[in-house]
C-alpha cells in the first residue's frame, strides 16, 4: 500500500450512514465502500436502501453494502436502528448521521408542527442515535485512530438564510453547535466529531432546484466557484474524515460549498 492509500485508508472499518439511499448519504457511503469499509446503509426506504446496497456490492469495490430499513425520527425508530447495528457489529468505526428532512412555506403561513418534525429528525435524533451507538464507537476507538462521527449540517445554518425553510436553517446552525459540543465531550474517548455544511448538490430534498442539468448549472451560477457539488466533493471530504488523514481533527465544520460561506453582498468603499 502507497503512503497516500495508507493515509486515506478505511479498509476494514464499519461504518453507519443514515438516509444514504440517496444524495450526500449515498455519496458518503459509495466513497466508504470503494475505499474498503463495510458499510450499512439505513433509510426510512428500506428497499431504497437494499438497491443501493446492491447496486454498490456490483462495483467490485473492496468494501461492502448492506442495506435495510430504519426510521430515526422518533425514539422507537432510534432504538430500532441500534438494535439492527448491534445485531451486525460488535464496533462501529464510523457513524455518518446523513439523514435529514426540510420545510417550506412563506414565514406568514411557516406551520409550527414544522419545527417539531425537522427539529426531530435533523438534531434531536443526531443526539440520540450518537449516544445510543456509544458503546460501539468506544469500542472501536483508539488513541491511534478515534472513531469518527460525521453530522450532516449545511451552508443555510452558517449564513443567515432561510429561504422560506425556516426550521431547516435553525436546525442545521444547533447541528453545527452540537458537533462542537460532542467533539469536545468525546475527545477523551478518542472519537472525533466533525460537520458538514454542504452547499447545493442534487439529491430528493435540492431536486425542485437541481433535477435537471438546465437546473443544476442555475443554481451553481449562484456560487462563487461556479458550479454545484459532486459526488467527489463529498467523497473526498467522508475519506479525509474518516482515515488517518483526518484523525487530529474534530468540532469542525467543513464548508463544502464552493464559497458559498464566504459569500456576502457588502461592497462598502469599492463601489
Amino acid at each position: 500500500m502507497s503512503y497516500l492509500d495508507e493515509l486515506f485508508s478505511v479498509a476494514g472499518k464499519t461504518a453507519l450512514v443514515t438516509g444514504a439511499a440517496t444524495g450526500i448519504g449515498r455519496m458518503a457511503a459509495t466513497a466508504l465502500v470503494k475505499a474498503g469499509a463495510s458499510v450499512m446503509i439505513a433509510s426510512r426506504k428500506g428497499e431504497d436502501c437494499i438497491k443501493v446496497a446492491s447496486e454498490l456490492n456490483g462495483l467490485g469495490a473492496p468494501g461492502r453494502a448492506e442495506g435495510f430499513a430504519a426510521d430515526v425520527s422518533s425514539e422507537a425508530g432510534i432504538a430500532a436502528l441500534v438494535g439492527e447495528v448491534k445485531a451486525r457489529t460488535e464496533r462501529l468505526h464510523i457513524l455518518v448521521n446523513n439523514a435529514g428532512v426540510s420545510w417550506g412555506a412563506p414565514l406568514e403561513s411557516f406551520p409550527y408542527h414544522a419545527w417539531a418534525k425537522v427539529f426531530g429528525v435533523n438534531v434531536t435524533a443526531v443526539f440520540h442515535l450518537t449516544r445510543e451507538l456509544l458503546p460501539l464507537l468506544d469500542a472501536a476507538a483508539s488513541e491511534a485512530d478515534p472513531a469518527r462521527v460525521i453530522n450532516l449540517g449545511s451552508v443555510m445554518g452558517t449564513q443567515p438564510l432561510a429561504d422560506d425553510a425556516y426550521s431547516y436553517t435553525a436546525s442545521k446552525a444547533a447541528v453545527h453547535h452540537l458537533t462542537r459540543t460532542l467533539a469536545f465531550e468525546f475527545a477523551g474517548r478518542r472519537i472525533t466529531v466533525n460537520a458538514f455544511a454542504p452547499g447545493p448538490f442534487q439529491s430528493r430534498m435540492t431536486a425542485f432546484a437541481t433535477g435537471t442539468d438546465e437546473q443544476a448549472r442555475h443554481v451553481g451560477g449562484h456560487v462563487p466557484i461556479g458550479r454545484i457539488g459532486t459526488p467527489d466533493d463529498i467523497a473526498g471530504a467522508t475519506l479525509y474524515l474518516c482515515s488517518r488523514a483526518g484523525s487530529y481533527v474534530t468540532g469542525a465544520i467543513l464548508p463544502i460549498d464552493g464559497g458559498q460561506a464566504v459569500q456576502h453582498g457588502l461592497t462598502l468603499f469599492k463601489e
